[in-house]
């Protein structure tokens, strides 16, 4: 059967960004032929013990309460589960001060959807066609964001500043306000605050000053904190969640060790998130709530929290010195290679300047020698400037062992040292 594909039929049927590579990684580790890889590609948190246990100890909670019936055998608002929606209210406003009331939180399957209701919601055409964009601000970014407009053009993504520290061999991103374009033509504006794929924090006054620029037309901006505080808590840097105005803070549980669940949270005014609910009704009438009725148990506890700050984070903080210190050991110091400021989330980002073939070639070059790691060209959603540096990137994750990591850098070290003197 081939059935005709209406055009948004073909835009969704195509796999953007790593989703398309992880296609080539799986037939890779199928086609092995007894080779052993390292695998520095997963996005897929590492299942910690601790974190393990608290979900069955939550999930024995549920299963012995009277309230089980009613969150697995009944539907329920499009809204989310009530007692989650307290639970987050109480830990929210108790934690930051705020003063939230419950209409200005909405549960969602995961916050990839937040995303998708948004850029859908805020972007693309309006009824009197014209065209809203979507404004990544910081790029690289997450490569989800390019696949969650039905309007591919639509994502539109501004070169960042590098800050360079040669002499220590790192580097960070910065927004380029002079060309950061936010005006009429903007529907909304979303960024990663710890960014995946980089680990990079906006400041406190970029973000603020990115949501003043937006507020001007209008705008909401969806602050993506999906590695943020309070939990998982994976940033490395003290950061500060911002709250009010046009920002939409976005959460997810899935760093936190329910990624099987789907639990994205969106806290935002109140005009966004009934619009952001609407769009989910009619999308899926409402998140699955078995997860949310477990994680309410977590978060009232203050367990999710404690275990977010002295498990998790310690946990991927000591993976990236491992990334680290195999580098600065087993780097040429003469060669151009620059190691993203390790500031959050779950990968490193490394620059190899002046890389005399492609990331994509570097991909492959790497699978021959063991190592999987991802090229970060797939990172630059929206952005339609021709950039070279697009091609020198790569991302690693955290997830493996100790032993792997330093085993793969010192690969990957090999292989760049060839590179360059070839």
């Amino acid at each position: 059967m081939n059935p005709a594909l209406t055009q948004f039929g073909a835009q969704m049927s195509h796999l953007t960004g790593v989703r398309a590579i992880m296609k080539d990684i799986i037939e890779t580790l199928r086609a092995g032929s007894g080779q052993e890889f390292i695998n520095l590609s997963a996005g897929n948190p590492v299942i910690l013990p601790e974190v393990e246990q608290l979900w069955r100890d939550c999930t024995a909670e549920l299963l012995a309460s009277p309230e089980y019936g009613e969150v697995v055998c009944r539907y329920g608002s499009s809204q989310g589960y009530q007692p989650f929606i307290n639970a987050v209210l109480a830990d929210f406003n108790q934690r930051y001060g705020l003063n939230l009331t419950d209409r200005n939180i909405l549960i969602t399957p995961g916050s990839q959807s937040i995303y998708f209701y948004a850029a859908n919601a805020f972007g693309g055409y309006t009824t009197s066609k014209q065209l809203k964009n979507i404004v990544l601000p910081l790029s690289p970014d997450y490569t989800g964001y390019g696949g969650v407009s039905l309007i591919p053009e639509a994502v539109v993504a501004c070169k960042p500043t590098l800050d360079i520290d040669a002499a220590a061999h790192r580097f960070k991103y910065r927004p380029d306000f002079s060309q950061l374009s936010i005006d009429q033509t903007t529907g909304c504006v979303i960024f990663s605050r710890p960014c995946n794929p980089t680990g990079n924090v906006l400041s406190d006054d970029e973000v603020k000053k990115i949501a003043d620029l937006a507020a001007a037309f209008d705008a909401p901006v969806f602050v993506d904190s999906a590695y943020g505080p309070p939990f998982p808590a994976l940033n490395f840097t003290e950061m500060t969640p911002i709250f009010g105005g046009n920002i939409v803070h976005c959460m997810s549980l899935s760093k936190a060790g329910l990624p099987g669940e789907r639990i994205g949270i969106a806290i935002g005014d109140e005009k966004i998130i009934q619009i952001l609910e609407c769009f989910q009704t009619n999308m899926c009438i409402h998140s699955p709530r078995y997860g949310q009725a477990i994680a309410t148990r977590a978060i009232a506890s203050g367990a999710l929290a404690d275990i977010s700050i002295n498990v998790i984070r310690p946990y991927y903080q000591s993976k990236f010195a491992i990334v680290e210190t195999t580098l600065e050991q087993a780097m040429p110091k003469d060669l151009p290679w620059f190691l993203h400021r390790g500031e959050g989330a779950i990968f490193a980002w490394l620059w190899l300047k002046d890389l005399p073939m492609t990331d994509w070639e570097l991909y492959q070059e790497l699978k021959k020698v063991g190592v999987i790691v991802v090229p970060g060209s797939s990172f630059f959603p929206g952005l339609r400037e021709d950039w070279q540096h697009k091609h020198e990137c790569l991302r690693i994750s955290l997830t493996a062992t100790n032993d792997e990591i330093e085993t793969a850098m010192k690969r990957l070290a090999q292989m760049v040292k060839k590179l360059y003197q070839s």
